[in-house]
């Protein structure tokens, strides 16, 4: 058994659409300490649609902290194309501790190639934050007929990061999407 698992890729709160097991903090982290998962990377569903991404980030600290301490790790929700997004950044390395964020595109209405997107890489850069980028949340087949989300599009991510060597970036649920060739050009 591997006591060293690590997931990364993790959301507290209810998702709008259905109920999902384990959707309260506690039952979560039972369930992942169950599986042998040493850390847990947490962002918020409340990020891919509440406005106020500065209450939607404390509520995921204060939630981490209360139910996982060091073991639920927050990962801030910035929408790029809301005022201050600077603020919120600032805030999830200051006050909220985050050792990185967590990028829904398509549900914030930016590509990877928008002047703000690439702003907001430089300053995760500049932050030594991990970057994760929700390339989509759900399958198409189950996306409520009025909600449908686009996949993102990650062609322009080479181009976008090109000039930021140290910036560390993780694309989630990206499998289906992403081909061989394109995983080894982003890498390198």
């Amino acid at each position: 058994m591997n006591d060293d698992l690590i997931d990364v890729n993790v959301y507290l709160g209810r998702w709008p659409f259905r109920r999902l097991p384990h959707d309260e903090p506690a039952s979560l982290t039972a369930k992942l300490r169950q599986k042998h998962v040493k850390q847990a990377w947490c962002g918020s569903f409340e990020g891919l649609f509440h406005k106020d991404i500065t209450a939607v980030n404390a509520r995921l600290a204060d939630n981490c902290r209360r139910h996982g301490e060091g073991f639920l790790i927050p990962f801030g929700s910035i929408n790029p194309k809301l005022p201050d997004w600077q603020g919120d950044l600032q805030r999830c390395i200051d006050e909220n501790r985050m050792p990185g964020v967590r990028l829904h595109p398509s549900y914030h209405g930016y590509t990877l190639d928008d002047p703000e997107f690439v702003e907001l890489l430089k300053s995760c850069a500049e932050h030594r934050l991990l970057v994760q980028i929700v390339v989509r949340m759900e399958d198409e087949r189950t996306q409520h007929p009025l909600a449908r989300v686009p996949t993102v599009d990650t062609s322009p991510l080479q181009d976008a990061t090109a000039d930021l060597p140290s910036l560390q970036v993780m694309l989630l649920n990206s499998q289906r999407d992403l081909r061989a060739d394109v995983i080894d050009q982003l890498a390198a």
